[in-house]
């Protein structure tokens, strides 16, 4: 058996990402506020953290920053894993005006896809696969740290889990879950 510690990143911020004229998924490189890092820094101070064997990232720049972070106060070992990355708004990486109106839609719809759907977002299924096969090879430590995006997140939990940055959940697992 595997506890993992889900971490949702710290608080972000974009003012720099537009300020560059990035759009849609270029929001990805966004950065922690000042409150971010300090929530960020809490965060690595919590008990449930001691002793974990890992520290297993989104690539993402809040995500990454978050672990970084928590890290370099633990002392705890980083690796990053792609398929932790934020849930897609836009599969085809389009230069859609509206993307905005994507994630309601997908909530709305509790990430399943229909023949209504207008946007080209990545469906819960598709989410959840993704994210769980990313986890999968760390079932051989003891203790794991994942910091990652309240979306990820719910697909181990629920999708209308509205998780707080730098909130945590905690979750054991062994082969039989992904099965």
């Amino acid at each position: 058996m595997t506890t993992f510690i889900f971490i949702r990143h710290g608080e972000p911020r974009y003012d720099e990402v537009i300020a560059r004229g990035y759009k849609n998924q270029g929001y990805d490189l966004g950065k922690l506020t000042d409150r971010g890092v300090s929530q960020a820094e809490a965060v690595a101070k919590e008990e449930i953290l001691k002793d974990a064997d890992l520290i297993v990232a989104s690539p993402y720049t809040r995500a990454l920053q978050t672990a970084a972070i928590i890290s370099r106060i633990t002392q705890i070992p980083l690796t990053v894993e792609n398929d932790l990355h934020e849930w897609m708004p836009d599969t085809t990486f389009g230069d859609r005006k509206d993307l905005d109106q994507a994630y309601p839609e997908f909530m709305a719809q509790k990430g399943i896809r229909t023949a209504e759907t207008v946007f080209p977002w990545e469906s819960y299924e598709v989410l959840s696969k993704r994210t769980h096969n990313a986890i999968k090879p760390y079932l051989k430590y003891k203790k794991v740290i994942v910091v990652c995006h309240g979306i990820v997140m719910g697909t181990f939990t629920d999708i209308e889990d509205m998780i707080p940055h730098c909130g945590i959940r905690v979750k054991t697992y062994d082969e039989s879950f992904f099965r």
